[in-house]
């Protein structure tokens, strides 16, 4: 593994047999004076050692928003190869206030779109790509109708002049009021930058497990440790090295499923974890503290274009047919960097053990160009800076899991945010800070999206 002393920096210890281990007088290492409730003198508490598996969005904002917290010192985000290389980095980046609102996720949306922009004005909205946008459905076609007029429908002049393709239909869908855009890669670097720079450890590494230890009695959580045999957390495992963390963060995206076999107990006494040797327990006598839990990915590819004309802040959500007459759904982002983000084609296939090893289809590529092209001349011709593609993070019920695993003290999920992960991942990482700190939720309930209900029934603890 390989730690970093700041964010982007060179490596500071090349020793994959060691871990360096951060000086001892560490913030986590130390005693903080909290106020107790209604300000009432004051307590003592242990700040806890906390790791966050995955570099993308969501552990990247958990660790800015801990930071804020105070809690820098304590936070290390260990990413297997650098951050924001997978769905974080190659995501459009639209957001939207109320698109949610007849979901379960609605509340949670409305407080992440008002916390990017937040989060533009405290890190830079020109160093994250953050503007309010228009957003259009457009519905266009390869060739127009034989005998058909060539010219745009009525009302088309709404459409911004570089959209000068065969288009039949449009509508809007949103103004800059309640819609608007970020960059996901510059943001997800942002969020660990302030993380970082205020003492956070970014650590490049596989996390391979996490080391659980059964509980006795009942712990000041709340979790009955002596029932069903609940456990807590002590350590997360990197490259065969196990690092002593009191609270572990699963947010690796659609490689998150892995916690289901590492988040296993047993009834009976003693540990039923990932050991400290690295090596796994004998599954055939423990159990899943989460059965239900399976993550899967749905992939999509995307172009990064740059146009030699100037396009507007226009998102254009499209319904397009080929020629050949298959119907497609890209969606087109100009970007505040000249650039425009196209992507399109999904498609359910197995997740690849790693990031690094998904497959680009070139020709899938190319069929977005073509959508893009035949909507707006300026983009038929334009070079190709990015061709690329990644899975997004889906649980069974469309969903995200966020939240403490029940009956493992320390062990939270933050998974599943389908193709909005971009749009909250503030708002995850500001609930998870707020339950590792604090003990629960205070901006927002997310109790609909709780590990628990992947738990074969039993009712997760609001606490951790």
């Amino acid at each position: 593994m390989i730690v970093r002393a700041t964010f982007g920096a060179t490596r500071i210890q090349t020793n994959r047999s060691r871990l360096q281990r951060p000086p001892a007088d560490r913030r986590y290492a130390l005693k903080l004076q909290a106020m107790a409730s209604g300000g009432q003198g004051g307590s003592e508490r242990t700040v806890p050692r906390i790791v966050i598996c995955g570099g993308g969005i969501i552990g990247a904002a958990t660790a800015h928003y801990l930071a804020e917290k105070g809690f820098a010192e304590a936070v290390t985000v260990v990413e297997r190869h650098e951050p924001a290389c997978a769905a974080s980095g190659k995501a459009g980046g639209f957001l939207a206030l109320d698109w949610n609102d007849d979901s379960p996720v609605g509340p949670m949306a409305r407080l992440s779109y008002r916390l990017h922009e937040q989060l533009a004005t405290q890190l830079g909205a020109e160093r994250v790509g953050y503007r309010a946008v228009h957003t259009l459905q457009v519905i266009g076609v390869e060739k127009p109708p034989a005998g058909g007029s060539s010219t745009r429908l009525r009302g088309s002049e709404k459409l911004p002049d570089w959209v000068d393709g065969h288009v039949v239909g449009m509508s809007e869908m949103g103004d800059p009021t309640d819609t608007a855009q970020v960059h996901p890669h510059k943001l997800t670097t942002a969020l660990l930058e302030s993380a970082v720079t205020r003492g956070s450890r970014l650590l490049q590494g596989r996390v391979e497990g996490l080391q659980l230890e059964e509980m006795a009695g009942r712990d000041d959580t709340g979790v009955e440790a002596g029932k069903a045999g609940a456990c807590r957390v002590t350590g997360v495992i990197v490259d065969g090295v196990v690092i002593p963390a009191d609270v572990a963060v699963i947010a690796m995206g659609p490689w998150s499923g892995v916690a289901k076999e590492w988040l296993r107990t047993s009834a009976g006494s003693g540990n039923d974890g990932i050991g400290a040797s690295g090596e796994a327990a004998d599954c055939s006598a423990s159990r899943s503290l989460l059965p239900g839990l399976t993550i899967t990915g749905q992939k999509y590819h995307s172009v990064v274009l740059r146009p030699h004309k100037p396009v507007t802040n226009h998102m254009l959500f499209t319904g397009f047919k080929y020629a050949s007459g298959r119907l497609v759904e890209p969606e087109v982002y100009p970007r505040p960097d000249g650039t425009v983000y196209v992507c399109g084609e999904p498609q359910t296939l197995p997740v690849p053990p790693s990031a690094a090893e998904v497959h680009v289809e070139e020709q899938l590529g190319n069929n977005i160009r073509i959508v893009a092209g035949s909507l707006a001349s300026c983009l038929a011709q334009a070079p190709v800076e990015t061709l690329q593609a990644c899975y997004l993070p889906c649980a069974p019920d469309g969903l995200p899991v966020i939240g403490p695993v029940p009956q493992c003290q320390g062990a939270f999920l933050a998974t599943g945010h389908t193709c909005w992960g971009i749009l909250n991942a503030p708002a995850t990482g500001l609930v998870l800070a707020e339950m590792i700190a604090e003990g629960r939720s205070s901006s927002c309930d997310v109790t609909a999206l709780s590990p628990s209900r992947f738990a074969g029934g039993r009712q997760g603890n609001a606490r951790p």
